[in-house]
């Protein structure tokens, strides 16, 4: 059952209210005016039954939500700070200050599996809904980036040696008597595996490799020989996994590169320091005039950057909507979106040389256009760095989904919040500028008083005289 905030008219004696502790000119205090949360509990509400347990009020997870990618938190730290933050108490619904944290760290889990990745493009359409006009912008920039799991750098000694630890484990929970262990022998051959590719040492460490290959193979297929029926019930479907990824070869297609998260791909971006990325594919879409991220895009497998556009232009479309607004009309593109020109109604531009029809002012004015494009590049490096989507923690392909939604959201809260800082800090610079002024006439005053009185009282005897 969908949770709300308790009523509270009458002042408590015992606890102090947050809105005479807290500054109400504080940017986030204003944001947190500014913010439709009325909007976003309508459109969630449906992920919630109408019995049962209240829940969590949506503005608190969803507040919640944007501080944690807002300033770049964990589950367990966004709510250890929330505790310490009065003005973060303010934003997400708080009346009074709150000394224990509202909800357990694994109620972020279930809110995110119960919303899933429609309910997180509502939270992108919310973060879109304050910046007023931007839903109706005509051109829209798009690139794609890689957004990369928390795993460690896949290699074929790495997964045996894992498969191995697991194999122990299962033999150890439904003991069963493994013919060797090989473990003093493994402990062996991970040693010849460190710095494997200097020169004088590649030989042994290939051979230790495929070594720790077989090792790996001759425990699986131990435990399916060994193990009772309703034990290889449980533990198959892992062992069937471990012979498959036992099985791959340089050549294979669809790899697994993690045992533990299947929706990681190799992704080449043609990064001269980072050949290969492994994680997903995403979308990144924002406007051209206001620079308001309007869509962000997961993919699974590693499709052509040409052939996300179709998908990316309808997220677009359902998140302008949710704001007022419709599709664009126009996106432009780097050449890496070769082959499309037109979808539907919108139109795709991508850098060429150009045509002997076109004027040369025409020429410049689509060359600055494109160079305007590559704004989008500085603007994934701050979603990565500081919006939490250089290495992605949440599990599967809807993780995938959330973190580059709500990273989108917490970029364009970021843009809101430096809005009203920097209007708020003119108005500030004016009134100094004004106060200056004053002050420095009344100084002038005192500096010259006593020269002013000693010539009217000159004048005055003169006059008497």
């Amino acid at each position: 059952m969908l949770g709300k905030f308790l009523p509270q008219d009458q002042h408590d004696l015992f606890r102090m209210r947050l809105d005479q502790m807290v500054n109400m000119s504080h940017e986030l205090i204003i944001l947190a005016k500014e913010v439709d949360w009325n909007w976003i509990e309508s459109e969630l509400k449906d992920s919630y039954s109408e019995e049962g347990r209240p829940s969590i009020p949506i503005r608190t997870m969803v507040g919640m939500l944007l501080l944690k990618q807002l300033h770049n938190q964990s589950d367990e730290s966004v709510l250890a700070r929330w505790v310490e933050n009065p003005y973060w108490q303010y934003f997400t619904g708080e009346q009074y200050f709150q000394h224990k944290p509202p909800f357990d760290p694994t109620d972020f889990v279930y809110f995110r599996k119960r919303v899933g990745e429609a309910g997180m493009e509502k939270v992108l359409s919310l973060t879109v809904r304050l910046h007023f006009g931007s839903e109706s912008e005509e051109e829209v920039q798009v690139d794609t980036t890689v957004q990369e799991k928390n795993i460690t750098f896949p290699t074929d000694s790495k997964l045996a040696f894992k498969i191995i630890k697991y194999c122990w484990s299962y033999a150890k929970a439904e003991r069963v008597d493994l013919r060797q262990s090989y473990r003093f022998v493994v402990k062996g051959l991970r040693m010849k595996l460190h710095n494997g590719t200097h020169p004088r040492r590649q030989k042994a460490a290939r051979k230790a490799s495929r070594k720790l290959k077989t090792i790996a193979g001759r425990l699986v297929r131990e435990l399916l020989r060994k193990l009772d029926s309703e034990a290889l019930a449980y533990y198959g479907q892992s062992l069937n996994l471990f012979e498959s990824v036992l099985a791959q070869k340089k050549s294979s297609k669809n790899k697994r590169y993690s045992l533990h998260e299947p929706a990681v791909w190799c992704i080449a971006k043609g990064k001269p320091h980072k050949k290969y990325e492994f994680g997903c594919k995403v979308s990144v879409a924002r406007n051209a005039k206001s620079g308001v991220i309007v869509g962000m895009k997961s993919f699974t497998g590693n499709p052509y950057d040409g052939d996300t556009l179709e998908t990316s232009l309808d997220q677009i479309e359902r998140i302008r909507r949710d704001a007022g607004g419709d599709r664009p009309k126009t996106v432009v593109a780097d050449r890496g979106y070769r082959g499309r020109k037109e979808i539907g109604q919108t139109k795709i531009l991508i850098p060429t040389s150009g045509n002997k029809s076109q004027s040369s002012y025409d020429k410049q004015k689509q060359r600055k256009r494109f160079r305007n494009r590559a704004g989008i590049e500085p603007i994934i490096g701050h979603l990565k760095e500081d919006h939490r989507m250089r290495r992605n923690f949440l599990a599967g392909e809807r993780g995938d989904a959330v973190n580059c939604l709500l990273a989108g959201a917490a970029f364009n809260l970021k843009m809101r919040l430096n809005q009203i800082r920097s209007s708020f800090w003119a108005f500030l610079r004016d009134m100094w500028a004004s106060l200056s002024f004053e002050m420095a006439a009344f100084g002038f005053l005192l500096a010259n008083w006593n020269q002013m009185r000693s010539k009217s009282q000159l004048l005055h005897s003169l006059d008497y005289e």
